[in-house]
Formats: C-alpha cells, structure tokens, sequence
C-alpha cells in the first residue's frame, strides 16, 4: 500500500520556522493529491501562509510551526483519501484545512473523525461541528441541529437517516418541515395536496436523491418506506421504528413544536434541525424551536449541537455573509441597551412594566 511519510528537512529560514518533508510512495496517486496546475497546493499555502514545493514524490512544507503541522495533517488526511480510492476536490481539501486546524478543535483526532456511510459512499464531516454532530446522530435518540445556513444541518441528518434504512436499524424514514413561506405570501398554488406542498418539500427531497438512486427513491416513497410530508399531517400519530426528521423547525409554534416532540414512538430516532436567525413566523409569535432549546436543553438522552460560520461548507462568502449578519444584529443589540440605560438614567424611579406602562417603584 502507499504511505506518506514526514522526514526532517533544511530548518526554515525564519528562527522561529519549521520545515518538513513529506515522501509519498505511490507517484500515480500525486498529481491528485497537486490537484490540476498545483492548484490544491496553491489553496492551501494561501489558506495557511506556509509554502510548499514539490520536487519527485517529495512535498517540502515550509512555515511558521504550527501552521506547518496543520498543512502536514491536511495533505496526509487527503493522500489517506486517494488511497481509499476517493477522489479529492476543492471542497476536501477546505475540509480537511478545517478538521486539522487544531485552534478550532483541539479535542478531535483528525484520525478518528466519524462517517455516515451509506451505499453510495461514506458522507464524512467537512468541519469539527460537524464532526460533533455525526457523532450526536450516531449515540442519541433526540438531537437538535441548531446552526446557520449551509452547515449540512439537514443533509447529514438525512444521510444518517438513509444509512440506518439501509442497514436494516429503522423500518422507514419520516421527513417534515413546517410549510411557512420565506417572508413572502404566493397566494393559491394549484394542484391536489401533493403539488401545493411539495415545493416546501424539496431540499429534503433534494438531499434523499444525493443519498440513493433516483428509482430507489421513487420505489420507497411509493411503499411507505420514506415519508415527506407537512408538519400539519402529523398531529395524532404515533412514529414508531422510523427515523424522524423536522426540519425548518424555527418555523413552528410551542405548540407544533411539543406535538411533533410527542410523536416519538419505540425505537425511532428523531433530528429536529433550524436556524434561529430565520424565522419567518408572523411578528409576536415565539419560535418553537427556540422554546424547545429552552425547555429541554440538558435531558439526559437529548443532545444539542450548535454549528455556526466555521462549519458552513457552501461557498467561502455564504460564511462572510452569516457574519456581517450576525455582526449587524449584536451592534443593534448594543444600541437598544444602550438607549435602555440613558432612558434608566433620565427616569431613576420608574421601571418598564407589560403593556401598561412604567409603573412607579
């Protein structure tokens, strides 16, 4: 079998540099390890700040100490994928930056991060949250993904939905959301019941078809085996033997959110997922979802797992742009406070009450 090994090099030119040299055995496998034009070694001398040359089978990492052990770390972890006979892509590579980069978390052996393997390939953790969060669905009967968009909230609780199916663990697969519209009304939808939900439907949809092929998806949504359907379809049922999936969940009320909570039967496994800075419930009206983390956060059998921009694995600027959000919000925070001390301060004996007004200490 091929081996990468890490042998000691010309020290750095920095006093405080680092210089390593990794051998790979196998020269077919190096061009894919370079990717086209070096353009996977580009990425991640500029991601890291080392530089890196290749000469033969030798990578030479040259760098700040601790930059060097992440690059290090990254390039073994993709040679070890092209020995699996995996390809490696732009986005392995940015997953593999991310899961060596031990300032991010230092707890997790980049040898030991788990996989959902279904029969379309093994579906591994592109970040450490979400390394967490395969390993929350793989021990836990209840789990809350809490998180930005593209952190794969949804999508890897599918594939551990579809790799339980398939290994024979749970008799079906039950997919819902809430059908709440994104900030906009779209009126009358036309069609039988099917057709008007279904376009609320499709990102679940979406990811069962990246699990398994197309026919097998059609065959086990016409037998029963997988369900997608509407939160409100849901009241009066008791899911049992199912893997049960809510997704959207910031979208429901207390009440659908306790309701969907009490369907849980014997021997399912249920992911409630959500995102917390989208909820398009009407004005006035607490998320579900946000009360349920309230209520229910440190039940002994329920994990919760907080993803945030680290963990986004869609395009670099989907990361930048939760950020600007997220720094927005806590700017108007700090404004609102603000404005609630100076308006203390000017009014030293009264304190706000409910829809009554102040009332007097």
């Amino acid at each position: 079998m091929s081996q990468a090994t890490a042998t000691p090099a010309i020290p750095a030119a920095s006093p405080h540099g680092k210089a390593v040299t990794l051998q790979f055995a196998d020269n077919t496998l190096l061009p894919m390890l370079l990717g086209d034009h070096d353009r996977h070694m580009v990425r991640i001398e500029q991601a890291l700040g080392v530089r890196l040359s290749c000469r033969g089978n030798r990578v030479a990492i040259t760098g700040e100490p601790s930059r060097v052990d992440v690059a290090q770390a990254t390039l073994e972890a993709l040679w070890r994928r092209l020995e699996r006979g995996e390809s490696v892509g732009r986005p392995d590579v940015e997953a593999a930056m991310k899961l060596a980069d031990a300032d991010t978390d230092p707890r997790l052996p980049l040898s030991d991060v788990p996989a959902i393997r279904t029969r379309r390939g093994a579906v591994g953790p592109r970040s450490p949250g979400q390394a967490t969060y395969i390993e929350a669905l793989a021990s836990h009967e209840m789990v809350f993904g809490v998180g930005p968009a593209g952190t794969g909230k949804t999508y890897l609780a599918v594939a551990q939905a579809v790799a339980m199916l398939q290994a024979g663990k749970v008799d079906r697969i039950v997919l819902s959301r809430p059908a709440v519209e994104a900030g906009e009304r779209l009126g009358f939808l036309p069609g039988d019941m099917k057709e008007k939900v279904d376009p609320y439907l499709r990102p679940l949809y979406d990811a069962l078809h990246d699990m398994m092929p197309a026919e097998q998806v059609v065959r086990r949504l016409t037998n029963g085996e997988i369900e997608v359907a509407p939160l409100a379809f849901m009241r009066g049922r008791t899911l049992a033997h199912a893997y049960a999936i809510l997704d959207e969940a910031q979208n429901t009320t207390a009440v659908q959110m306790k309701m969907w909570l009490t369907r849980m039967g014997e021997g399912t496994r249920m992911v409630v997922t959500g995102d917390l800075t989208q909820v398009d419930l009407p004005t006035g009206i607490r998320s579900g979802l946000r009360d349920a983390l309230d209520t229910l956060e440190g039940v002994p059998g329920i994990a919760v797992v907080r993803l945030g921009t680290r963990d986004v694995v869609r395009h670099p600027l989907v990361a930048r742009i939760v950020d600007a959000y997220d720094q927005r919000a806590a700017a108007v925070g700090d404004k609102r406070r603000e404005a609630d001390r100076a308006r203390d301060v000017n009014q030293p004996g009264m304190r706000p009450a409910s829809n009554d007004g102040p009332i007097p200490k």
